[in-house]
């Protein structure tokens, strides 16, 4: 619970009331004073510096200027009233310009005064203008508005409707500082506090908004910024050791026939070193009696599903079932279809369940499943149905798991007495600050090998204006007996966005590579699930030289013969879902290459972007400038997550501070599991606190 002071609702504060604090509630999701404490200004503006009329220019931002104020004059009508002036310092003028209400400041401007003008630059009918600008007169003891660090905070059109735009909030938080003086509380024990020489919370809340230098300002932030990502992942060690204590999980005590079988006389190739690291950490992990929580990463093709029925094959043994939940139809085919291959001369009896399993196939399955007679089960969203009754579910593997909702996941769980043991899989690296925010409560495996003969994909990034040049290149890999992906971003023509839509390209590539000569497949999300795979299989049979397809093809389709990927306005895709439509070349002996089409004119973050790609193949590389160019809240899954609710703290920016709040979290949890120390006290009522306020869903903005 919160001191009753900081948990008072905001519209108590002076200033607020009942209608501002409705704004103040729907707007920004604040509700009480701590919420208001807790709203950081985005930036910061130093008035203490001055710039000169001649310097300025539409791209300046927020400046502050002395000078005089001259030519006032007025126009428009009832509705929309405007006055204008002109600002003058010697090397130049501007514009400054008020609409509606604004009529008494004609008096307030005398000829000769020396005014500070504050505002943001803009350019308006050819001439700089500043809107709305702060005005006082200019004295020798003047510092802007009484603070040389001036705080910008969010604001919104209602809320400036309501006379809180970034000035008016300020205006209370100054208000809200003053009253909460020996009233924010102290969340760090004092050895805490002298170890990592950080400030008070209370000092770092009164600096951050009123800030009383740039150095203190720097203090408070990093203070705020360690305590967020302290607690959490003091939040995520004490999970982790919550689960470990309940789940007492299923111990799988042998290696056994099935393994040592498969191992011995039916494994395709020989394991990587990284896969068969991983399969240790599994065996491992199992054996210990406690729940397995284990994360792979690793990019497409490095192995990951041989090593999940190697882990399934242990479970087996040890007379467990097993399951693998993938998150779409095409891609629960393609698991079964290799497990079915490499287990073909074993009689382990395995079985697909997607929602296209109907009828008499369907009971069957689930008869099979419940009596124990089928070992591994494969699908998709279906195997978390209440039908589905596992005899003794040991293990579930989970691919792609950020596709799936936590509930949906929980409900797995629930396929057992005991929790079974759980592997989750991905393909998207992840970036170790990600890695250890998103899944700090896993133990990480990393398959960094790929498998041996696999030649790197070679990618390239050709203009509109070379098109000829990869038609030219395409007949030629056709010619060598090779088939193509050509993935467009949209189906059909966009009115708001200039992109090559995939049913024009479509007619430009049958025109190019007629028949019978040439035979293309297309397929997009918009077909019929029979008609998708019809035209999948005529593909994955040779039977086509192309195929002409969205993002349907970014997961779950295995062509070995396809050596080559066009991606047409790669600019406008994301880049791990570059990397990820990368990956389906490459799979077979032939050099595979990837062309990234774009329009000749394309933005510098574009262009950085398509670099990236050319310059690696590195998905743990690409991942880490894709966060570092995105940030953490576009990446794929993140959102849902609800843990990167960061306030102030970035996983990028801040890293350094991440990794040594996490090792403190680590270190203080290990010497007491339960915070009962009178000198953990604080950190558990802050822990308790943050729980609270997580299920506390009436302020859930």
């Amino acid at each position: 619970m919160l001191p009753p002071f900081l948990d008072t609702p905001v519209e108590f504060l002076k200033g607020v009331g009942p209608q501002r604090g409705e704004v103040l509630n729907k707007e920004l999701a604040v509700f009480t004073f701590m919420d208001m404490l807790s709203l950081f200004p985005y930036r910061y503006i130093d008035r203490s510096k001055f710039h000169k009329i001649s310097d300025v220019n539409p791209d300046s931002g927020y400046v502050q200027i002395r000078g005089g104020i001259t030519n006032i004059s007025f126009s428009g009508n009832k509705r929309i009233f405007r006055m204008n002036a002109s600002l003058r310092d010697g090397t130049g003028s501007l514009d400054l310009v008020w609409f509606n209400g604004f009529k008494w400041l004609k008096d307030k401007f005398k000829p000769g005064e020396v005014y500070i003008v504050f505002g943001k630059v803009s350019l308006y009918n050819g001439s700089l203008t500043i809107s709305h600008p702060e005005i006082e007169v200019f004295s020798e003891q003047s510092t802007g508005v009484g603070s040389a660090l001036q705080p910008l905070y969010p604001s919104s059109e209602k809320l400036k409707a309501k006379g809180l735009d970034g000035k008016g909030i300020w205006k209370l938080q100054k208000t809200l500082i003053a009253l909460s003086q020996g009233k924010i509380y102290e969340t760090f024990s004092t050895k805490i506090l002298q170890s990592t020489r950080l400030m008070s919370r209370e000092q770092a809340f009164c600096n951050i908004h009123v800030p009383q230098s740039a150095e203190m300002l720097q203090n408070a932030q990093n203070r705020l910024k360690f305590e967020e990502l302290f607690f959490m992942q003091l939040k995520i060690f004490k999970e982790k050791q919550f689960r470990e204590k309940r789940n007492s999980a299923i111990r799988f005590e042998v290696v056994g026939e099935n393994f040592n079988n498969f191992f011995h006389h039916y494994l395709p190739f020989p394991l990587t070193n990284a896969q068969k690291r991983v399969v240790k950490e599994v065996r491992h992990d199992t054996g210990t009696g406690r729940q397995m929580n284990r994360l792979l990463q690793g990019d497409v093709g490095s192995g990951k599903t041989m090593v999940a029925l190697m882990s399934m094959l242990i479970a087996i043994d040890n007379g467990f079932q097993a399951c693998i939940m993938a998150p779409t139809e095409i891609l629960a085919n393609q698991h079964y279809n290799s497990i079915q291959r490499f287990l073909e001369k074993m009689e382990i009896e395995s079985a697909l369940l997607t929602g296209s399993v109907k009828g008499k196939q369907r009971k069957l399955i689930l008869e099979g499943i419940l009596s124990g007679s089928i070992k591994i089960l494969i699908g998709t969203h279906a195997l978390i149905e209440d039908a589905v009754i596992f005899k003794n579910l040991g293990l579930a593997v989970i691919d792609e798991q950020h596709r799936f909702g936590v509930m949906q996941r929980a409900r797995l769980w629930e396929k057992n007495d005991h929790p079974p043991h759980i592997l989750v899989m991905t393909a998207t690296p992840i970036p170790r600050t990600l890695a250890m925010t998103l899944y700090g409560d896993l133990d990480v495996s990393v398959l960094d090998e790929m498998p041996p003969g696999r030649k790197p994909v070679k990618t390239v990034h050709y203009r509109e204006t070379h098109r000829n040049v990869v038609f030219g290149f395409m007949k030629q890999q056709i010619q060598l007996g090779r088939q193509i992906y050509v993935v467009y971003p949209l189906i059909n023509e966009s009115e708001t966005l200039d992109l090559k839509d995939l049913m024009e390209g479509y007619d430009s590539i049958v025109r190019e590579f007629p028949l019978p000569k040439f035979a293309i497949s297309i397929v997009h999300g918009q077909m019929k699930p029979a008609e998708k795979e019809y035209e999948m299989q005529r593909f994955v049979k040779g039977e086509t030289n192309i195929m002409v397809a969205t993002t349907v093809i970014e997961v779950g389709v295995d062509v070995p013969n396809a050596s080559v990927m066009i991606i047409e306005n790669a600019e406008r895709f994301g880049l791990s879902q570059l990397h990820q439509l990368r990956g389906r070349v490459g799979r077979g002996a032939d050099q595979s290459f990837c062309i990234l089409m774009s329009s000749n004119k394309i933005t510098a973050y574009a262009r950085q972007r398509l670099a990236t790609m050319v310059e690696t193949t590195d998905g743990f590389k690409i991942a880490e400038a894709d966060l570092r160019l995105r940030g953490p809240g576009d990446i794929e899954g993140t959102q849902q997550s609800g843990i990167l609710d960061l306030k102030l703290a970035d996983i990028v920016r801040d890293e350094k501070i991440l990794l040594f709040a996490r090792k403190m979290a680590e270190e203080i949890i290990a010497a007491d599991p339960e915070l009962s120390s009178d000198e953990n006290h604080r950190l558990s009522l802050r822990l308790r606190e943050i729980h609270t306020a997580k299920i506390n869903l009436g302020k859930v903005g």
